[in-house]
């Protein structure tokens, strides 16, 4: 099959979707593989790293799509790939296709079969989720405690406290991957934590942290409460493939103290703030009610040399059963992560989104 590695086009998205060694593993399959000139660049491959792993570099975008028929990326497409994109083509990439039901008409336009990485589902994981949500887990504490610096807006608060000052408090919602790791990075720099999911065997997880980590149900009042005097608060809840539920309310954003900062990871499908919109690397935050608003959709993107070779180790095995021909469509995760094929909507989780 030909294997068409397109250049990333979202704002500062520095990641490419594999890298020359797992390339390499294909071209050794048999299969022919394209990549964009550059496309590797902000992840520190160079082109040279690939032609010499026998991979084809093509001059621009209308070259690869034209030479492409599996295209795997990053993220999702965007206004100059849905240009050149085909019906034959075989998409597979991040799509967060609840939160965008423009996207989802124009691919249902095109009529070609798209395969989300966050709807492939196996043995009760996301595996191709899962290295990125890791990676957004603790940027997104990093970038909160950044935030919480007065030259940035912030109330000025040092995260971890020190002798003779209060710890700062961090508010995780979800105790999921991302939401786990955004815990473990507050409470290792020494933050008071508080960590909501439903989920029994996640709560234990979270309280075994260390005694500056407190694990609760999640219901309404209690995140109201917890929020409400939190330094900065992590929105991490997933529902696989479907829009993210809205768990902090306005309202609650009204009573919290100025200068305190809000992360929302689900932003990709749809944010679980009711005050969340999404931004990019370019302009990352926004106010509202005196609270700084942190919603970029691309998180991992800002680390891309991690993030590639990460991406690359856990979607290549899934690119070889695509690439192999028609038969991964027996393939239960392969054939549960389709959302579009031939111009219908597939996924159960996406009904209703146009």
């Amino acid at each position: 099959m030909r294997i068409g590695i397109p250049s990333e086009t979202k704002t500062l998205e520095g990641r490419v979707a594999l890298v020359p060694a797992a390339a390499a593993d294909l071209v050794r399959r048999g299969h022919e593989v394209f990549i964009q000139a550059g496309a590797g660049e902000k992840s520190g491959f160079s082109d040279a790293d690939y032609t010499s792993e026998g991979i084809k570099v093509v001059p621009d975008a209308a070259a690869l799509y034209e030479k492409g028929e599996l295209i795997v990326k990053v993220k999702e497409p965007i206004a100059g790939d849905l240009a050149l994109l085909k019906k034959h083509h075989l998409l597979f990439c991040y799509l967060h296709l609840a939160a965008e039901p423009e996207l989802t008409k124009r691919l249902l336009e095109i009529g070609l079969t798209g395969v989300a990485f966050e709807s492939v589902e196996e043995n009760g994981g996301l595996p191709l989720l899962l290295p990125m949500s890791v990676i957004a887990g603790r940027i997104a504490t990093q970038i909160g405690t950044t935030l919480l610096h007065r030259p940035q807006g912030g109330k000025g608060k040092l995260l971890g406290g020190m002798a003779s000052t209060p710890r700062g408090k961090v508010v995780v919602l979800g105790a999921g991957a991302a939401g786990g790791n955004a815990a473990a990075l507050a409470a290792a720099a020494g933050a008071n934590v508080v960590v909501f999911d439903k989920r029994q065997d996640r709560l234990a997880e979270m309280m075994a942290m260390g005694p500056n980590v407190t694990a609760l149900y999640a219901y309404e009042s209690s995140v109201a409460k917890e929020v409400r005097d939190a330094d900065l608060v992590v929105g991490a809840v997933l529902i696989p493939s479907a829009k993210a539920p809205r768990v902090v309310t306005e309202d609650m954003v009204k009573t919290m103290e100025k200068g305190s900062v809000l992360v929302d990871i689900s932003i990709d499908q749809g944010g679980c703030f009711e005050t969340s919109r999404p931004t990019t690397w370019k302009e990352p935050t926004y106010d509202v009610h005196g609270v700084t608003h942190f919603c970029v959709t691309n998180m991992p993107g800002a680390v891309p040399q991690t993030s590639s070779v990460a991406i690359s180790a856990a979607i290549l095995p899934y690119v070889q059963r695509l690439a192999a021909g028609n038969q991964w469509r027996d393939h239960a995760p392969l054939a549960g992560g389709i959302n579009v094929d031939g111009g219908k909507l597939v996924h159960p989780a996406l009904q209703g989104v146009v």
